[in-house]
Formats: C-alpha cells, structure tokens, sequence
C-alpha cells in the first residue's frame, strides 16, 4: 500500500518538473486560466464545463509527455541526431494538432454565446 501511495507522489514531482521546467507548459497553463475565466464569465453550461475541461486536462497531459520525450531524448544523445530530432518533432506536433483542435472546439463553444 506505501508504494501505491509513492506512485503518486512521484506522479506530481513529474507535474510539478513539467510546469516548472516545460518549456511550453507555462503558456499552457496562463491559456488554461485565461479559458476557465472566459468560461465563468460567459456561463458555460455544466456539459460545456466538462467538455473544456478534458481539453484543458488534454493538453496539459500532452504536454507533459511531450517534456518526457525531450528528456528521455536528451538522455540518450547529447550530440545532434535525425531521429533525436524527428522524435522531438512529432511529440511536439502532437501537441500542436491537440492545441488546434482544442481551439476550434473552444470557439465553437464561447463565440455563438459571444455573438449569437
């Protein structure tokens, strides 16, 4: 049982390492404010919530495991390599299809409650 609990601690010292030192997840993270502000203010409804939530979680998650693919790259090489870079670029281009489509989900949901 003393491990299970561990797991999790261990679990939030890699989100804590991923906001603190991810180099994208800061923005990330204003961006998810600015959302949840935008969502109190405009009164999403509860599905609403639910929807912008798993894509705030998404991308936070994504992001985090993008962090670990560039560690465990710059583990393994410290000198240039195709696929070091390749494997870095498709991590991030995860994220950026994620992030993309997070957005025109967000704008599907806060402009006809802006404009309509």
């Amino acid at each position: 049982m003393k491990t299970f609990f561990k797991s999790f601690v261990y679990a939030w010292n890699g989100v804590v390492d991923g906001v603190a030192n991810g180099r994208n997840m800061k923005s990330h993270f204003l961006s998810a404010v600015i959302v949840v502000l935008a969502g109190l203010f405009t009164g999403l409804t509860i599905m609403e919530w639910c929807i912008v939530i798993l894509l705030i979680g998404g991308m936070m998650a994504l992001e985090l495991m993008n962090t670990a693919v560039e560690y465990v790259v710059d583990l393994v090489t410290l000198e240039f390599h195709p696929l070091a870079k390749k494997a870095k670029d498709v991590a991030a281009g995860s994220v950026l299809i994620y992030a993309i489509i997070s957005a025109i989900v967000g704008f599907m949901i806060f402009l006809p409650k802006w404009f309509g």
